[in-house]
């Protein structure tokens, strides 16, 4: 039991270190290597009186035990959610903004690993409830530090699984033997069908692209508040939908209720996406 439970952490600790590296690197644009070890809660981590901690709990389908908590210190989450945000080129954010922009990767890297989780266990598994919240007590679950490395400040987060999430991550059932004499079920499972519905949950990072320069680094540098950069698209072109680096259809900006949104005129072919890669 202690070798299965050691591989349940080990398993888990690895997928969520891989998940906030890639959400964090699909948002930023740089490399975002995290290395994660096993940690000791105190007291006053969890205690909201004495914490400067931002705690978010994820709660997932399996029951209302199986939860995840992680948090960061203000000048980790600041970190990071102001990383991402500089490299949209939002150079002037406000808390309200950074805390926001970091609350997403988390979502899009605890999904991810609902994701994973589902396929290893053979079971669906999603994320159901979200809430600002630390863990009950210092026997909640197990946890984890999760350290990013630089470019930047170095920062860390700490992560607690509850039991019933960490038993997702031991070896999967072992697949059933037959017997000679064993009769056949009339419909055999559509295995593919499986692997395809696991995969529609998957998210993938979308943008717009209103278009592209290229600039002498003289030029760069000079660039200020009130600068104007000339792309290489008209007003009447189509605007590109881009999923993970491909340019997937063409289409014309719109707003809805307030928010800017794109109506797809055009899919483009297989042919023209790989033509298309960024």
């Amino acid at each position: 039991m202690e070798d299965q439970t050691a591989e349940s952490w080990l398993w888990l600790a690895e997928e969520l270190a891989l998940q906030l590296s890639r959400a964090l690197e699909s948002m930023s644009g740089e490399s975002a290597p995290i290395a994660h070890a096993p940690y000791t809660l105190g007291a006053d981590e969890i205690d909201p009186a004495k914490s400067n901690w931002l705690w978010q709990e994820q709660t997932f389908s399996l029951g209302p035990e199986a939860r995840i908590w992680i948090a960061a210190k203000q000048a980790s989450w600041e970190e990071i959610g102001g990383r991402v945000l500089r490299a949209a080129g939002v150079e002037e954010n406000d808390a309200d903004s950074i805390r926001s922009t970091y609350l997403e990767i988390l979502s899009q890297a605890l999904s991810s690993v609902a994701s994973a989780a589902s396929a290893r266990a053979r079971l669906e598994v999603a994320c159901v409830e979200t809430r600002s919240a630390a863990p009950p007590g210092l026997d909640a679950g197990s946890a984890c530090t999760f350290d990013l490395q630089p470019p930047g400040q170095a920062c860390r987060l700490v992560a607690v699984f509850s039991p019933s999430i960490a038993n997702l991550g031991a070896a999967p059932p072992p697949a059933a033997k037959e017997s000679p004499g064993a009769a056949k079920p009339a419909t055999a499972p559509d295995t593919n069908t499986s692997a395809i519905d696991l995969l529609l949950d998957v998210e993938l990072p979308v943008s717009i692209s209103f278009g592209r320069a290229q600039l002498p680094l003289k030029d760069v540098i000079k660039l200020t508040t009130g600068s104007i950069v000339e792309l290489n698209r008209t007003l009447s072109e189509p605007v590109e939908v881009i999923v993970n680096n491909c340019v997937i259809a063409r289409g014309e900006v719109v707003v809805i209720e307030g928010n800017y949104g794109i109506r797809i005129k055009q899919v483009i072919s297989r042919q023209e996406r790989l033509r298309t890669l960024y």
